[in-house]
C-alpha cells in the first residue's frame, strides 16, 4: 500500500484538560449527502482509546509546507497536543473543542456515528459538524513509499 499515495492529516481530540492528535493518511470522505468522512486509527493506540470515548474530533489537513507538523503529531511518545501546535497557527474548533492545525488545504469537525473494528485498526465513520477553512490555494501533502512529498 506504500505504493498509493495518500493525503496527509493531523486527527486532534480534545479529552478533559487534554488534547491527543496523531498524524494520519487513512482519512476518506464516504458520503456527500449526508456528509461523512472515515477515520482509521491502530487499535491498541491511546488516541483510539479516547476517541472510543469522545465522539467529536477534529481533523486538519495538511499543506505541502507543513511536513514538520506531520512529524511531530507522528513522533512515538509525543506529548500534548497543545505542545506539538506550539508555534504554529491553530484554533480550537467551535464544536468539538479540539486543536485544528491552521495553514492546512482544509479542516473539518466531526462526530463519530458508527465505530467499526478491523483488524488491528478500528475504523470511526463520522458526520461532518462543521468545515472552519478550505484553501484550495495551497498544494497538499502526500505520503507515498514511507515520504511526505508536496503534490506536483
Amino acid at each position: 500500500m506504500a505504493q498509493l499515495a495518500a493525503g496527509v492529516a493531523v486527527v486532534t481530540v480534545r479529552d478533559g484538560r487534554d488534547d491527543l492528535g496523531v498524524t494520519v493518511s487513512a482519512l476518506m470522505s464516504v458520503s456527500l449527502d449526508p456528509p461523512l468522512v472515515l477515520v482509521s486509527l491502530a487499535a491498541g493506540g491511546y488516541l483510539n482509546e479516547v476517541m472510543l470515548r469522545q465522539d467529536r474530533w477534529a481533523a486538519s489537513l495538511l499543506s505541502s509546507g507543513q511536513a514538520a507538523v506531520a512529524s511531530r503529531f507522528a513522533a512515538a511518545g509525543r506529548p500534548s497536543a497543545r505542545l506539538l501546535v506550539a508555534g504554529t497557527p491553530h484554533h480550537r474548533g467551535a464544536l468539538t473543542d479540539a486543536l485544528v492545525v491552521e495553514g492546512g488545504v482544509a479542516a473539518l469537525e466531526a462526530e463519530t456515528t458508527t465505530v467499526v473494528p478491523a483488524g488491528d485498526h478500528t475504523l470511526f465513520i463520522a458526520s461532518v459538524l462543521a468545515i472552519p477553512y478550505v484553501n484550495s490555494s495551497l498544494q497538499p501533502l502526500v505520503r507515498l513509499r514511507s515520504r511526505y512529498r508536496p503534490m506536483t
